[in-house]
Formats: structure tokens, C-alpha cells, sequence
């Protein structure tokens, strides 16, 4: 497969590297700003805030994810062309990331739900490192697809 050769292969690559791009810079964005400036809101109202947090986030981040992922298993026909590395380990840290999101920052987020809790704000800070560095080697591997 070419991209030069293949519209569809081509679409698949623009949106896999721009998914991943936009979720990469969105999430160093969250984990300098806006995850820490969480600590200051206060806890009048903080509940509500953090709701309002989550739907909209979800509304911006969800989608991109479901393409990137979608994409992500689409580029697993590439294997041949660009070698296992890029597509496999990007494939794998995306597994990684979901499952973080899943089992550790949704969690967070829960218990945030219900009001300011510091020790739940301070592993929400502190483990959102993994989501924050694979995100960032999949832009890396994203490229390398792009490039190879």
C-alpha cells in the first residue's frame, strides 16, 4: 500500500497522525495547566465544576480517541511496509493509555465528583504522567508511520 497510491490509506494516516497530534498536545495542556489549577477552585462549588469538567471533556476527547484507535487498527495493515515497530508499539501504548483512563484517572475523577479530595487531585496529577508520555511516543510513532 502507497499513500500516493491509495485515498484511503492516505485519509487513515491524516486522521491517525492528526488524532494524535490534537490528544497529544490536549493532554500536555491538562497535565501543566489545567489538572493542577484544579487544586485551585475551591470547594464551594467544586463538585459541579468537576462534572462540568468531565462531560466536556468527554464530548472533545472521546471522539478523537475513537479515531485514533480506529485508525491506529486500520495502520496494523502497514506492518509490512513500515516495519512492526511503529504501528505494533504505538498500538500498544494506546492499550496502555486506555487502560490508565479506564482503571486510574476515571477513578480520580469519580471520586472528584463528589467534592475536593486532595489525595484523589494529587494521583490524578501524578499518574496522568503515563497518559502525558505515551501520548507523546505515539505522536513520535505516528510520524514514523508517516515518514517510513
Amino acid at each position: 500500500m502507497n499513500p500516493s497510491t491509495d485515498p484511503v490509506l492516505t485519509v487513515v494516516l491524516l486522521i491517525h497522525l492528526l488524532s494524535t497530534a490534537m490528544m497529544t498536545g490536549l493532554i500536555w495542556f491538562v497535565q501543566i495547566v489545567h489538572y493542577p489549577l484544579m487544586a485551585r477552585v475551591g470547594s464551594e462549588g467544586f463538585s459541579e465544576y468537576e462534572d462540568a469538567h468531565t462531560k466536556s471533556t468527554t464530548s472533545v476527547v472521546g471522539p478523537l480517541m475513537l479515531l485514533e484507535l480506529a485508525s491506529a487498527i486500520y495502520l496494523l495493515r502497514l506492518v509490512d511496509q513500515v516495519g512492526w515497530a511503529p504501528p505494533i508499539l504505538g498500538l500498544a501504548a494506546l492499550a496502555v493509555i486506555w487502560i490508565s483512563t479506564a482503571f486510574v484517572q476515571v477513578p480520580c475523577h469519580r471520586i472528584l465528583t463528589n467534592g475536593f479530595d486532595s489525595s484523589a487531585h494529587q494521583r490524578l496529577v501524578r499518574t496522568n504522567w503515563i497518559r502525558t508520555v505515551l501520548w507523546s511516543f505515539r505522536s513520535i510513532c505516528a510520524a514514523w508511520i508517516l515518514i517510513a
